[in-house]
């Protein structure tokens, strides 16, 4: 009976993971209307490049500061309805949003949307490391992959949508969400299923086949830290201000420049199911190495270049770097293995922290100095991806 326990905890239930990133999808297409509109409510509100940074640090940090505390609870409190709360709060944060007729509104809108996924993404990790069997790294590539489409989904249905019709229209994309809520209240069921049946307690005895020391652990724990803001942090300048370096550069229409950036979004989509893939074959080490590092000539070439080249260069990055996150999730749950919810949580939460921060930050230099000044700087960061080198090697661990 122990054994075909086993069985049943190492199989991969795909059905699962793929409706889990179908909501991934519509909760991450909705969330990715607030930056697409940046260029709408900068011009209707009369608002400045730090001010919509104030918005997206608003935004990202109402989307990080729950989620560790939301894992953490979940990891002893599973709960698998989080999900339907979570998309019930977006769907109110858009809704709002469609109506906000001042900043503070804008600001409190988006702090909703934000708190609705502070609620989802716990919860939605540790049910596609439930549903992942031994195929971790291609379960959270499957998982995260659904974000990524719906990054990319959002801005190109706000140029088809929102930009044509208003800051009203919206509200259309509540559609969305209620779609979602529909799907994770049927993925909380068969969650349910497995709580009853004791299957989350059999994922908590999973142990590390490496025998590292709390050290080792903390040190491999601050170098994953490092590189999420490398990562969070060139990625805040390309999706916040990417539109505005096309149109202030090249004098690219609004929709265009929109289009640019889903480009750049697809592009991360596509290769983050490559690099759930290699890390589960060749070791996650490899992939955060390469996915961090391998993009920096890209990125380093990217203000220099002309229109098309630009264009071409932002798909390269957005293919490279795109990897990065779940590898580096996954590593993290490994080296903490029954602290699912916590390690997504804390990671997810960085991952919106850092990204807010750096939006502001970004912002404030623009300001300053000018839209194009800033990309010459953000292509520095891929270059801490050198600090993977001090990760352990995990390529045991990612075989068992």
């Amino acid at each position: 009976m122990e054994k075909e326990d086993s069985r049943q905890v190492e199989k991969t239930t795909f059905m699962v993971l793929f409706a889990i990133s179908l909501a991934h999808m519509l909760n991450d297409a909705v969330q990715s209307v607030v930056p697409s509109i940046y260029p709408i409510i900068k011009d209707d509100f009369g608002l400045s490049f730090a001010q919509i940074g104030i918005v997206t640090l608003v935004f990202q940090m109402t989307s990080s500061i729950l989620q560790p505390f939301v894992g953490r609870y979940a990891d002893t409190h599973p709960s698998p309805y989080a999900l339907t709360l979570g998309m019930c709060f977006t769907l109110c944060g858009l809704l709002l949003l469609a109506f906000s007729n001042n900043f503070m509104m804008i600001i409190f809108s988006v702090s909703v949307i934000g708190m609705g996924s502070s609620i989802f993404h716990p919860e939605a990790s540790r049910v596609a490391q439930l549903a992942a069997g031994r195929k971790k790294g291609l379960a959270q590539s499957i998982f995260q992959v659904g974000g990524n489409g719906g990054g990319a989904i959002g801005p190109l249905l706000a140029a088809i949508i929102v930009l044509p019709h208003g800051q009203r229209s919206i509200v259309w994309f509540s559609i969305a969400a209620v779609v979602g809520g529909i799907v994770v209240t049927r993925v909380g069921k068969w969650y349910s299923h497995k709580i009853a049946t004791n299957m989350t307690k059999e994922l908590k005895k999973s142990r590390s086949l490496l025998a590292l020391t709390p050290r080792q652990i903390n040190r491999a724990m601050l170098v994953l830290v490092i590189l999420t803001f490398s990562k969070q942090f060139y990625l805040a300048s390309m999706t916040s201000y990417f539109t505005f370096f096309l149109i202030d550069k090249f004098g690219m229409s609004i929709q265009n420049s929109q289009l640019c950036l889903f480009a750049f979004l697809a592009a991360s989509a596509v290769g983050i199911i490559a690099g759930g893939v290699i890390g589960d074959k060749i070791g996650r080490k490899y992939v955060i190495w390469g996915s961090i590092l391998g993009a920096a000539p890209f990125t380093l070439l990217l203000p220099y270049v002309g229109l098309w080249a630009t264009i071409i260069l932002a798909v390269i990055i957005g293919l490279v770097i795109s990897s990065a996150f779940s590898a580096i999730l996954v590593f993290a749950t490994e080296l903490k293995p029954g602290n699912v919810g916590t390690i997504a949580g804390l990671f997810f939460g960085l991952s919106f922290g850092l990204g807010g921060v750096g939006a502001a930050f970004f912002g404030w230099l623009a300001d300053r100095t000018s839209v194009e000044f800033i990309f010459q700087i953000s292509t520095l960061l891929p270059l801490l991806g050198i600090v993977a080198a001090f990760l352990p090697n995990m390529k045991q661990i990612d075989k068992a």
